[in-house]
C-alpha cells in the first residue's frame, strides 16, 4: 500500500512538472528561439532574424497582416537575408515563428519608420 502511494505521488509530480515545462514552451517561446537562431533554415550567413530585426524592430505590423502572407514573408527573409532554405509553410517551425511574430507590438511612444531594416 505504501509503494502505491509513492507511485501515485511520483505520477502527480511528473504531471505537474510536465505542465510547468509546457507552459514555458509555448509556440511563441519556440518561435522566439527560432527567430534568434543563426541556423534557421540551414543559413550560412551567421545571422538570425533578430540580427536584422532586434527585438522585432520593423515587424510591429505583422500581427495585422493576413496570416496567409506571413509565411511567405518569413521564407523570403530566410532565403535572401539568412541564405537559408525556406521552411515548409505547414511545419511546426513556421507555425511557431508566425505565433511569435504576431506577438510583436510597437513600443509605447515609439514612432514607426517607413524604411525597411537593412538585410531583408
Amino acid at each position: 500500500m505504501k509503494s502505491l502511494k509513492i507511485i501515485a505521488l511520483l505520477a502527480i509530480a511528473m504531471l505537474l512538472a510536465s505542465a510547468v515545462f509546457a507552459a514555458h514552451h509555448t509556440p511563441e517561446d519556440r518561435g522566439k528561439a527560432l527567430f534568434n537562431d543563426t541556423k534557421l533554415g540551414g543559413g550560412t550567413s551567421g545571422k538570425s532574424c533578430g540580427s536584422c530585426h532586434p527585438d522585432g524592430k520593423g515587424l510591429e505590423k505583422v500581427g495585422s497582416m493576413a496570416e496567409a502572407n506571413i509565411p511567405e514573408m518569413v521564407n523570403n527573409c530566410i532565403s535572401k537575408a539568412l541564405k537559408g532554405t525556406a521552411l515548409d509553410v505547414k511545419s511546426e517551425q513556421m507555425k511557431d515563428l508566425v505565433s511569435y511574430l504576431k506577438t510583436i507590438k510597437p513600443k509605447a511612444g515609439a514612432t514607426q519608420k517607413k524604411k525597411a531594416p537593412v538585410g531583408c
